[in-house]
């Protein structure tokens, strides 16, 4: 079944966070200022007719008028003049007993003030108030009218209409509305352009693929048994596979040497080379601390603009090995080799006979080594009924002979055909090395005789190698086996560990019985199904 993928995708999830956040932060900022700015919009009208209730109170004209010392009716005309200038509502001016002096409806002068708010105006106090008077609810800011010596002689009322200062700080407000909607506006094509470019640098992924991608390339990385080392332009190390980090461990490197300069973990590194030319190394040894390294490293490319180099290496020890391991394709070899060598010398034996003209002795010559043959090839065929192996200890014979060694086969020798071809070429590892490890045992021995038994019975193969040579004391024993373990120099120890590989590999047990001084035998038991029960 096709799994499902998000409801919604990266680009639209984006875009809708983006919107909601700028559409948040645009809102609460329209609460807080909006409020603020209403409270100064009104405060301001409020102030502006205090301002021009006091401006007309110290009016000169005014004091006089109501002290009598002028015409009240030029009240009227100065009020109306002082309220055009000044775009209020209406400006009143009334005296101690609240008789309206003028008004803007000059049909209102002469009648008492309407409101029932100007009693603490009349009372010598300041203030600003909402009432309902005859041009309908209004602000109103009220003013004493003093003379000179200290006696109020009536108070002014400066109104400004109720609707005009809704207006006003709706006016105030709209601002802040059409700076909220184009900040809205300018928030989402952001929101989109953003959502776009980011969806383009991740490749047009999803954050669910882009983390299944990683996962299954970190998967990969760690599975190959290379070693894989990466840097970035800096020469800093930016990725080391955990193969990578096995073989750093045996080479002495410990830590994580992520984010390091690889030339301070990793001496004699072409990588910088290849960071700095651009160009590849290919199939280079390197010494990483006394382990031969075969590296291959690339340059790193994104969009034709260099970002690293890359280095896959592996242990030099670990592929001579797999080659060597190969079907046994090296001991195939030498046997041939050691066949052929000793086909020629006494191709060799023959012709010189044959120059000397010493034909009685040539033809018992002939017949001895026709005999020999024979005989071996007739046992081997008799005794080993698996071709591969049989051919393969006619050479190891050819061999022993060569090396002034004897390989001898013992008369009770039998295995047959097994129902597993693939089984041979790990008893061919198996035998082939145990006998190349007798032979250098026996080399500088008086007696250079190696004993070779195959035995069969319950579907148990039982192969034994003993040879005459010095033998190996107790302590080295349990060491032979070891990978890289040797006695006999460096760059060697591998025959053993390989034997020991094979048996294992084949569910078998391998046995060791050795006297210093009276030679070394090995005894290795593997399970082993002959063809169909074929025993002839």
């Amino acid at each position: 079944m096709r799994q499902r993928g998000p409801l919604f995708s990266l680009q639209t999830i984006m875009t809708l966070l983006v919107c909601a956040v700028v559409a948040l932060s645009l809102t609460v900022t329209d609460i807080l200022i909006s409020q603020e700015i209403a409270d100064n919009t009104q405060q301001n009208l409020e102030d502006k007719a205090t301002t021009i209730a006091r401006i007309v109170a110290h009016s000169p004209l005014v004091i006089e008028a109501l002290n009598g010392q002028r015409a009240e009716a030029e009240i009227q005309p100065f009020a109306n003049d002082i309220r055009k200038i000044t775009a209020v509502e209406f400006i009143v001016v009334m005296d101690m007993q609240g008789i309206r002096k003028s008004h803007p409806d000059i049909n209102k002068v002469g009648q008492p003030f309407v409101g029932g708010d100007e009693g603490a105006a009349l009372e010598g106090h300041e203030l600003v108030s909402i009432a309902k008077g005859t041009l309908g609810m209004s602000l109103r800011a009220f003013t004493p009218i003093v003379t000179s010596s200290g006696k109020q002689v009536g108070a002014v009322a400066v109104g400004i209409l109720l609707n005009n200062v809704n207006q006003a700080v709706a006016q105030s407000r709209l601002i802040i509305y059409i700076s909220v909607g184009l900040g809205l506006m300018v928030g989402v094509i952001g929101a989109i352009f953003l959502a776009r470019k980011i969806k383009n640098i991740m490749f047009g992924l999803e954050p669910k693929e882009i983390a299944k991608m990683l996962e299954e390339r970190s998967a990969m990385l760690e599975s190959v048994r290379e070693g894989i080392l990466a840097i970035d332009t800096d020469s800093r190390i930016t990725l080391a596979n955990a193969a990578a980090l096995r073989l750093f461990n045996r080479a002495g490197i410990s830590g994580d040497p992520v984010g390091e300069k690889v030339a301070d973990c990793i001496p004699n590194t072409l990588m910088n080379n290849v960071l700095e030319t651009g160009s590849a190394e290919l199939d280079q040894e390197l010494d990483l601390f006394g382990i031969t390294i075969v590296t291959n490293i690339i340059p790193l490319c994104v969009k034709g603009k260099s970002v690293g180099a890359i280095a896959t290496f592996r242990d030099k020890t670990e592929i001579k090995q797999m080659a060597e391991e190969l079907t046994g394709v090296l001991l195939y070899a030498d046997a041939l080799r050691a066949q052929a060598h000793e086909f020629m010398n006494k191709l060799h034996v023959i012709l010189g006979m044959v120059h000397m003209e010493y034909y009685d002795q040539l033809s018992t010559y002939i017949s001895k080594i026709a005999h020999q043959h024979q005989s071996e090839v007739g046992f081997i065929v008799r005794h080993i009924k698996d071709p591969v192996l049989a051919g393969f200890i006619l050479g190891k014979m050819s061999y022993a002979r060569e090396v002034g060694a004897e390989l001898v086969l013992f008369e009770e020798c039998f295995l047959p055909v097994p129902a597993d071809p693939e089984v041979i070429h790990e008893i061919v590892t198996v035998f082939g090395n145990l006998v190349d490890n007798a032979l250098e045992a026996v080399v500088d021995c008086p007696l250079r005789q190696i004993d070779v038994n195959f035995s069969y019975e319950d579907n148990v193969l039982s192969l034994e190698v003993k040879d005459t040579g010095p033998g190996i004391n107790d302590d080295l024993k349990s060491q032979i086996f070891s990978k890289g373990y040797s006695t006999k120099g460096t760059k060697r120890g591998l025959g053993l560990y390989l034997v020991k590989r094979s048996v294992e590999k084949l569910n078998g047990k391998i046995e060791i019985a050795s006297e210093e001084g009276q030679g070394t035998q090995f005894k290795v038991s593997l399970p082993y199904k002959n063809k169909d029960g074929w025993m002839e």
